[in-house]
């Protein structure tokens, strides 16, 4: 798209973050251009053309643009940056280096450059003289705070290239050419560190991108032994203000097996995002006994910052994800919350005067979240390595109605629903996922099962099925309690009601701040759910419901203890064995009788 003349503009509107250009050549759609105000230029992009005037919406704030100001198209997309230095950094949606900017707010027309141009970096070449390489091939690695850095043939290459020389193993800077290619013309094209991509478009530098089918190991109980998800698989988790989507999120980035995560902070201003700044440095991981900020990228755009901005921020990071999966790493993308993105677009829908959809959304809401979302997945490169990226976004819907448009539109998009319970955020049952209404359609998938049956044995179908039985038997006799007292309903409802309860408190809570229940191994998960649905089928004898509780009870305290004990150790095993007895006393009390 770019041209070897820029076009020139003036500004003949405002309303508000959209500016109404007349322009005196060719533009594009999404193409960048810079408004001149005084010493300052704002970034902003094309997002309709009509004749002779652009419609652009602004990253920045508008106060002060008059008519007549003059504008700059730069003849190519919002683009990011992509090279080494990606990884611990802390960018906003247009991906400035948030850490180089100074003061308490952000100074308007302040762009930071996303990579240390300094800073020398061990390079050690992978391809040699003569091959013959395409876009995303590998040339030659970094290493990046312990990770693999693949310095790759720019995606924007078309058709085959042959390597004319490597740079040699040695320290380089990020600009410093590493490699030097010849195209089918014979024409010599160098190659640094570092490339462009625009951020709308998908980068495709992979030979195939199969159905998800390996199982992604979260450590989170009600994830996975009730509802999977796969690696490059898609999930969304909405929930009302309060229910535990931060903290969710959170564990997941810690204990889920990625290589590296992304974190799109898209509309929060307050706890979510002050928790990420703060939190995510001081998190050990788990995997490589460092810090878990070393393997990861956070780009943060807060709901009191221009509409575009809060726009661009999941595809920026999302075409971050993109690269690190082309050089074969595992990649979990995380976006809090997807609602502010699609509040974003609603706006410059209405001042754009579109016809709008329900609640005034874009018509074409569900289209531009099922094409995000299809960005994420597994593929295999063109060295037949593999890479993926599993993206689990949250929706804040308003009022917790789960019925609104962008709840709706993602749930056709994401394949795994993991719904947040009011009622179970207000009783402290977190995760505060629904067991009921949550879903993961990737166990439809028979790769999957296969997966499941190796890791939970094979009666892990007919186990779960079994566990949301007892979970809907035990809800709907927990409301004939409700309705006609404890007295009011024969014992056996007591019984359903407390075997539920069992299942809860042991299987479906977890205690994310625990070192050893915030996460447990699928080899833990089998025995801990073989061992609650034993408990739960046998056959006990009370006289009375209070008997019902206080025998239920003492078999949940000793099976969290559990829950909290080191898998298999002694002090597990002896709890193990003190659950026996309580059994035991019980089934002895049930024949005296």
């Amino acid at each position: 798209m770019e041209r070897k003349d820029k076009t020139t503009g003036t500004v003949a509107g405002i309303i508000a973050n959209l500016v109404i250009v007349e322009v005196n050549g060719p533009v594009g759609q999404n193409e960048i251009c810079f408004i001149k105000h005084r010493d300052e230029t704002l970034m902003a992009e094309v997002i309709k053309v009509n004749g002779l005037q652009a419609f652009v919406q602004v990253f920045e704030s508008t106060r002060g643009i008059r008519p007549g100001s003059e504008v700059e198209f730069e003849g190519h997309m919002l683009e990011v940056t992509l090279g080494p230095g990606i990884l611990s950094r802390n960018y906003d949606g247009l991906q400035n280096d948030l850490d180089k900017m100074d003061g308490v707010f952000l100074k308007r027309g302040d762009y930071t450059d996303p990579l240390d141009r300094d800073k020398k970096w061990s390079f050690k070449p992978l391809a040699k003289a003569g091959d013959s390489v395409k876009a995303g091939d590998w040339l030659g690695e970094v290493a990046e705070n312990g990770m693999p850095h693949r310095i790759m043939v720019p995606f924007k290459f078309e058709g085959n290239y042959k390597v004319k020389n490597v740079a040699e193993q040695g320290e380089y800077t990020v600009d410093d050419q590493i490699a030097t290619l010849e195209n089918s013309d014979g024409d010599e094209v160098p190659v640094t560190m570092v490339q462009k991509w625009p951020v709308k478009m998908p980068i495709k530098a992979f030979a195939e991108k199969p159905r998800p089918f390996k199982l992604l190991e979260t450590g989170v109980r009600c994830i996975d032994t009730l509802n999977p998800i796969t690696e490059g698989g898609t999930g969304f988790i909405p929930g009302p203000f309060g229910t535990g989507k931060t903290v969710l999120q959170h564990a997941i980035s810690k204990q889920a097996e990625a290589d590296i995560v992304v974190i799109a902070a898209c509309g929060e201003r307050a706890n979510e995002v002050v928790e990420i700044f703060k939190e995510f440095p001081e998190l050990d991981d788990p995997r490589t006994g460092r810090k878990l900020i070393e393997r990861t990228t956070i780009i943060a755009n807060t709901s009191n910052m221009p509409v575009a901005a809060r726009e661009a921020s999941v595809y920026t990071a999302m075409t971050i994800s993109e690269y690190y999966r082309s050089m074969g790493l595992r990649v979990l993308m995380m976006a809090d919350s997807t609602s502010r993105w699609a509040q974003a677009l609603r706006e410059m829908s209405n001042r754009l005067e579109e016809l709008p959809g329900p609640d005034a959304f874009p018509m074409d809401l569900s289209a531009v979240i099922s094409n995000f979302y299809a960005r994420a997945g597994y593929v295999y490169l063109n060295n037949k390595e593999q890479g993926s990226i599993t993206f689990i976004g949250t929706v804040s819907p308003a009022g917790g109605n789960l019925k609104e448009p962008v709840t709706e539109s993602t749930r056709k998009a994401a394949r795994c629903f993991y719904g947040l319970e009011q009622a179970r955020a207000d009783s402290k049952r977190y995760p505060a996922i629904d067991p009921i209404d949550s879903y993961s359609k990737y166990l439809d998938y028979e790769e999957v099962q296969k997966s499941l049956q190796k890791n939970m044995g094979d009666h892990w179908h007919a186990n779960v099925l079994r566990t949301k039985d007892i979970l809907l038997s035990g809800k709907e006799a927990m409301e004939q309690i409700n309705i006609l007292g404890d007295d009011g309903v024969p014992i056996e409802f007591h019984e359903r009601f407390w075997r539920s309860e069992l299942i809860d408190f042991v299987i479906l809570q977890q205690d994310a701040f625990d070192d050893i229940d915030c996460s447990s191994p699928l080899d833990r998960q089998k025995y801990m759910l073989e061992k609650v649905l034993e408990v739960v089928d046998t056959d006990f004898t009370f006289s009375n419901f209070e008997e019902v509780s206080d025998f239920f009870k003492r078999m949940i305290n000793q099976f969290k203890q559990m829950n909290y004990s080191d898998f298999k150790s002694d002090k597990f095993h002896n709890h193990e064995k003190e659950l026996e007895n309580i059994i035991a006393e019980r089934k002895k009390e049930a024949v005296e009788n």
